[in-house]
């Protein structure tokens, strides 16, 4: 073997081990995924920003009438979710925003009315890349810089939850995405607690479905689908 021959082999052996190497480092190190949104996430959230209502024993106080309006406030939170293979190793990628606005209507236990919006121009990841190709090709927000949802079926809770109580259903409505509209159907879970209504959910979205291009490029790979999902925490208006 020619001495050029075995200067361009090593050369080759080690770009391809900085190439591995770096890339665990990303996937298992650098990039990492925010948790999934979970019930203690809106237990706490909750708590921010409110003054917990106590009975005259030190107890959590029963829940009164919901009825009326509830408008979003303070640590509602919206995200995206999708996994992706990055030279063959697995990762989440993720980005959030907390620019929502909307509200819903109660009568007793049934919710009539729901609209939200989100700011799409304001998503954010660990990876400032990834937000200009999110920003850019994939979700094109200079064209369609807003989302929404708005029920189309009344969701009947039954019940309303005591103080700190949960109930699930599942809710019904048109997601409007990337300028794409499309009748959803997911589950979601309310909570009742400090006089205050919590909604955690996940909405699944495959991207063909609303005109989205497939996030991979060069050499990270997506699924051809991923996740919206979200923690509301509405006041009374």
């Amino acid at each position: 073997m020619s001495t050029v021959l075995k200067r361009v082999l090593i050369i080759v052996v080690a770009l391809v081990v900085v190439v591995a190497v770096g890339t665990i480092v990303y996937t298992k190190f650098i990039n990492q995924a925010d948790d999934e949104f979970s019930q203690q996430d809106v237990n706490t959230r909750l708590d921010d920003c409110a003054t917990a209502t106590v009975d005259s024993t030190g107890g959590a106080a029963p829940a009164a009438d919901v009825s009326g309006t509830w408008i979003i406030d303070c640590d509602s939170e919206v995200g995206y979710r999708v996994n992706e293979t990055i030279n063959g190793l697995d990762t989440t990628a993720n980005g959030r925003t907390k620019s929502i606005t909307g509200s819903l209507s109660i009568t007793g236990t049934v919710v009539d009315e729901a609209g939200f919006t989100v700011d799409m121009t304001t998503f954010t990841s660990s990876e400032s890349r990834r937000d200009g190709q999110f920003d850019g090709r994939i979700m094109e927000v200079d064209e369609f810089p807003t989302a929404e949802f708005t029920l189309t079926e009344p969701i009947d809770f039954q019940q309303i939850p005591t103080d700190a109580g949960s109930v699930t259903v599942d809710a019904t409505g048109n997601l409007t995405l990337h300028g794409v509209t499309k009748s959803v159907t997911f589950e979601l879970t309310a909570t009742f607690k400090n006089g205050r209504i919590g909604i955690l959910g996940q909405i699944p979205v495959t991207f063909d479905d609303y005109d989205i291009e497939n996030p991979s490029f060069a050499t990270v790979t997506t699924e051809d689908h991923g996740l919206l999902e979200f923690v509301l925490v509405l006041d009374r208006a």
